[in-house]
């Protein structure tokens, strides 16, 4: 997975409260077991009118946010069903943050096993970036992971709390499979002395 440590990129505002994984990316495209090739497929149905052309009102289609590489979203990012395709699409779109005042709690897990930070802020704040995000290409915010701080175009820094060992995490580049194997001397010392102590286990 992509180490996260410094990102710097556009912010995109989408100020809807209640974005649910089916609006992230709607259940026609979750036949792919491939985490590739969905990005085209996020907010598709925000994204395109009904005869495939582009919806010129919504965020991701206007020429200053096509390149976002965050998203400053409504209240509780992330509800309704359990599909990992949902980061996968946003990742493949090129979201590597997503900033919101909540997060729906697989959805959040989700975007840390995906090399996407889920970052959550307080409502004052998020007006703060959302105020920062609709200037459109100048709308370049940096958040630093290691400082835990996001800097806005003029300068601005807001803090944020994250949990140290899912910082941890993206900031090596782990997966659930390599963080596990992080703790292989500990597992294998514990398994040694299990089987010496309880052979019969």
């Amino acid at each position: 997975m992509e180490k996260f440590t410094t990102l710097t990129g556009v912010a995109a505002p989408l100020p809807i409260i209640n974005i649910d994984t089916d609006m992230i990316i709607p259940k026609q495209y979750l036949k792919t077991i491939k985490r590739t090739g969905l990005g085209v497929a996020l907010f598709s149905e925000m994204r395109y009118n009904e005869d495939g052309s582009e919806n010129p009102d919504f965020v991701l289609n206007q020429p200053a946010y096509r390149q976002a590489k965050i998203v400053i979203a409504g209240d509780n990012f992330g509800c309704g069903s359990s599909r990992e395709h949902a980061p996968w699409a946003l990742a493949d779109f090129g979201i590597r943050c997503v900033i919101s005042t909540s997060f729906a709690d697989i959805f959040y897990n989700n975007c840390f096993k995906n090399g996407i930070l889920p970052l959550v802020v307080t409502p004052d704040q998020l007006k703060l970036l959302l105020d920062d995000a609709e200037r459109g290409a100048n709308a370049t915010l940096t958040v630093d992971l290691e400082a835990q701080t996001i800097k806005g175009p003029d300068g601005g820094t807001l803090h944020f709390d994250i949990d140290p060992a899912r910082k941890q995490i993206l900031l090596e580049g782990l997966d659930d499979i390599a963080g596990t194997l992080k703790s292989d001397p500990a597992i294998s010392s514990f398994e040694g002395t299990m089987a010496t102590q309880r052979p019969w286990l």
